[in-house]
């Protein structure tokens, strides 16, 4: 096939372009990305140059650019999106516009084109809080808590229904908390990570017990490109992985393998409705098509941790970017940012 992907400069996009050409081999891709601050294109050095790789910059809403670009595509893997939880409640809009408007523009389009195959790439986040000991379900109710898990309920079902309305290929893939290389140090564990490495302090939000199911970036595009290959058209695949532990215990297994101390541990005011848990049922992918985790999470986190030792260059110049400067506003003057937000509250307890 030849494989419309929007956002393919993003973190989970870029791990996938470079599964897809250089381990699977079987197919051409067509990268399209807005490049925003979290796209980056050194994530695709190592494929620049193959022969069946083409990037195209645009933007999802753009539907003249968008149209363009999928010309001769047989198939479309959507990541594109604004995917950050905290960015999503100081500023929703541009949330609600990518996600929303965006997956509309690709829907329009790749109809038009008669595209073959569709699969739109979500998010266990859609489900809500999970309460434990439970594990979500594909039919589990949809129970978003922030614009952006809003923004992504709402995409997923825009794409259901055209499915409904006008028989259109599509399927839906929702995984849970991935990690890996390349990732934009604003997520959880590559800021746990990097900060370690740099000696700064590891922020907690609230008590730190919030629970996610973690999924290693490359466990993830093998179980998209199943879905994609061989998916049911019209149906929703949860892409779990295996490992539910709640963030500060996360921290903790990070700083004894980068041997930092717990001093560096600091708790920092909770996010305005931060779920508990998340935790995925992947009974459907498992028995469908055969598709389960391979990565344990010891092997995961260390194979992370040397990769942003190996990759400083790539690092330092992430850091010098924007990320910077969001990184100032909204953890090293984070009570301001959150007062002006969601008003005072009181501060969390030191660990």
């Amino acid at each position: 096939m030849r494989i419309f992907i929007s956002g393919g400069a993003g973190f989970i996009g870029s791990n996938f372009i470079r599964y897809v050409l250089e381990i699977d081999r079987a197919h051409a891709v067509v990268n399209f990305d807005k490049l925003t601050y979290a796209g980056n294109l050194a994530n695709l050095s190592s494929v620049e140059r193959h022969p069946g790789y083409e990037f195209v910059k645009g933007d999802i809403c753009d539907t003249t650019a968008v149209e363009k670009a999928m010309q001769g595509c047989d198939a479309v893997v959507h990541f594109a999106a604004e995917s950050h939880v905290d960015r999503s409640i100081y500023a929703p809009a541009p949330v609600i516009h990518t996600n929303v408007n965006g997956t509309l523009t690709l829907l329009e389009v790749a109809r038009k084109l008669s595209v073959s195959r569709f699969l739109h790439i979500s998010t266990d986040e859609v489900y809500g809080d999970i309460t434990p000991g439970v594990f979500a379900s594909e039919n589990s109710p949809l129970r978003p808590s922030s614009p952006y898990s809003a923004s992504k309920a709402g995409s997923d079902l825009l794409v259901l229904s055209y499915v409904r309305t006008y028989g259109f290929p599509a399927m839906i893939t929702r995984s849970s908390n991935n990690y890996g290389p390349y990732q934009f140090p604003e997520k959880f564990l590559p800021l746990m990570i990097t900060n370690a490495l740099y000696d700064k302090p590891l922020p907690i939000y609230g008590d730190g017990k919030q629970q996610r199911d973690w999924l290693h970036v490359e466990d993830n595009c093998r179980g998209i490109l199943r879905v994609l290959e061989k998916g049911k058209i019209g149906e929703i695949y949860n892409i779990g992985g295996l490992h539910v532990e709640d963030n500060l215990a996360m921290a903790r297994r990070l700083l004894h393998y980068t041997k930092k101390p717990d001093s560096l541990l600091i708790y920092v005011r909770d996010r305005p409705g931060h779920d508990r848990r998340y935790a995925l049922d992947f009974t459907k992918i498992k028995g469908e098509l055969g598709w389960s985790p391979k990565i344990s999470l010891e092997e995961g986190l260390r194979q992370t941790i040397q990769w942003y030792k190996d990759n400083a260059d790539w690092l330092a110049a992430v850091r010098d970017g924007q990320y910077l400067s969001y990184y100032e506003k909204y953890y090293d003057n984070r009570d301001s940012s959150l007062q002006s937000i969601v008003g005072p509250q009181p501060r969390s307890i030191s660990p």
